[in-house]
């Protein structure tokens, strides 16, 4: 339990530390381009690279299954099996395609190492990480969740399934 508090705390000093960065660019941007008209060229892809990481790594690692977008109309009105059932059944699909796609994600992000971007340099594989990073969390979080609904955890009307 410890390890889990100590692997939350980290990932959201992570998603922290890259709002911070990404509000700071922002500032410089806007500061740059409206207070001394002199625009800095490297502000708007660090914001895009950033933004991309924020909102990537968040729903990897901060966001909580409880608070994804979720229709649960049937989900409150079925019963305990049948609520097992499609939380199975969904965890399953969710992290089977992601399994699946895992390789070929690799290997797409692995291959953009040869192109960098424009201005920062920075190699595209690096870019697109946390995309990887998802995947694999879709994959985690899902055989978690089955692990749970086998154990019947997690059944109560009032949970919401991703």
């Amino acid at each position: 339990m410890k390890a889990l508090r100590f692997g939350q705390m980290a990932a959201r000093a992570v998603g922290g530390g890259l709002f911070l960065c990404l509000f700071v660019v922002f500032i410089l941007q806007v500061t740059a381009r409206f207070g001394f008209n002199k625009p800095l060229p490297w502000t708007d892809e660090a914001a895009v690279v950033l933004y991309l990481w924020v909102i990537l790594w968040a729903a990897a690692t901060i966001v909580p299954e409880r608070e994804h977008v979720v229709f649960d109309l049937l989900w409150n009105r079925a019963g305990k099996r049948t609520r097992m059932a499609m939380r199975i059944t969904g965890n399953l699909l969710v992290g089977g395609l992601a399994l699946v796609a895992l390789p070929a994600t690799w290997d797409y992000v692995h291959f953009m190492r040869r192109e960098s971007t424009p201005v920062l340099g920075i190699p595209f594989m690096w870019v697109f990480m946390p995309f990887v990073i998802l995947m694999t969390a879709l994959v985690l979080r899902s055989a978690w969740a089955i692990w749970g609904a086998v154990r019947g955890q997690g059944l109560q009307t009032e949970l919401h399934l991703s």
